[in-house]
C-alpha cells in the first residue's frame, strides 16, 4: 500500500528520505526562503504530469530551482548581466527566466525556449536540492490561483494526500513569492514584483 501526505519534521534523516522520494519519481513539498515549494525531478515526465494534475489547470511553465549557479547552467544560457545578477542576489528571493538550453522535457517549459530559475536561500532545500541532483521543481505548492503556502500546514491544507511527502521546516523567513526577471527578450523585464526591489535589479544593471 502506497501511503502519500506523510509528513516529517526536518532532519538529515527526513531530507535524505524525501530526496529518495524525487529520485524514485515522486512528488513532495519542503521549505524554501520565499514560500513552501512543490517539487520532483524535472526531467522524470511521468512526475512532472502528476505534479501539474496536483497543481491543477496550469498553463505556465514550471520555475527550477538550483543547488548552485553551476547546476542552473546545465538548463539555462547565462548572459552577462544574468550571471551579474546570480553573483548579488544568488542565494535569494530573484527568478531569472533565461533562454533554455533545450535539455528539459517541454511539460516543464510549456514548450517555450526559456526558463525560469534561481537558488534559494534555504539550507534545507539547498540540501534537499543537491541530494536531488542540483536541480528540483519550484513551483509553489498550492492549488493554482491560490494563496502560496509559508507553512506546511498551509500547503496540506491545499494539496493533502495528493503529495507523496512533506518536510516541515517550519514557517517560511520571506513568506512571498520571489522577484521574477525576464531577461530574454534584450530588455529586462520584470513578471513579479516580490522581495527583490526593481530599483535594486536596475541600479545593478546600470554598471554593466
Amino acid at each position: 500500500m502506497v501511503h502519500r501526505g506523510v509528513v516529517l519534521k526536518v532532519s538529515e534523516e527526513s531530507i535524505s528520505k524525501a530526496a529518495e522520494k524525487v529520485r524514485s519519481g515522486g512528488i513532495v513539498v519542503y521549505p524554501t526562503d520565499t514560500v513552501y515549494g512543490l517539487g520532483c525531478n524535472p526531467y522524470n515526465v511521468e512526475a512532472v504530469r502528476r505534479l501539474i494534475k496536483v497543481k491543477g489547470e496550469r498553463r505556465k511553465p514550471l520555475p527550477i530551482l538550483a543547488s548552485d549557479l553551476n547546476a542552473a547552467a546545465r538548463i539555462a544560457d547565462f548572459s552577462r548581466e544574468a550571471k551579474l545578477l546570480a553573483s548579488r542576489f544568488w542565494p535569494g528571493p530573484l527568478t531569472l527566466v533565461l533562454k533554455s538550453k533545450g535539455t528539459l522535457p517541454p511539460e516543464v517549459t510549456s514548450g517555450l525556449n526559456t526558463v525560469g530559475v534561481r537558488v534559494p536561500d534555504n539550507v534545507v532545500a539547498l540540501k534537499l536540492i543537491r541530494l536531488c541532483g542540483g536541480l528540483l521543481v519550484g513551483t509553489s505548492a498550492n492549488k493554482t490561483g491560490a494563496e502560496p503556502p509559508r507553512s506546511v500546514q498551509e500547503a496540506f491544507k491545499q494539496l493533502g494526500e495528493e503529495v507523496d511527502l512533506y518536510l516541515d521546516g517550519g514557517v517560511s523567513r520571506i513568506g512571498v513569492s520571489s522577484t521574477v526577471l525576464d531577461l530574454t527578450s534584450g530588455k529586462p523585464k520584470v513578471l513579479r514584483e516580490g522581495p527583490v526591489k526593481i530599483g535594486d535589479l536596475l541600479k545593478l544593471l546600470d554598471t554593466l
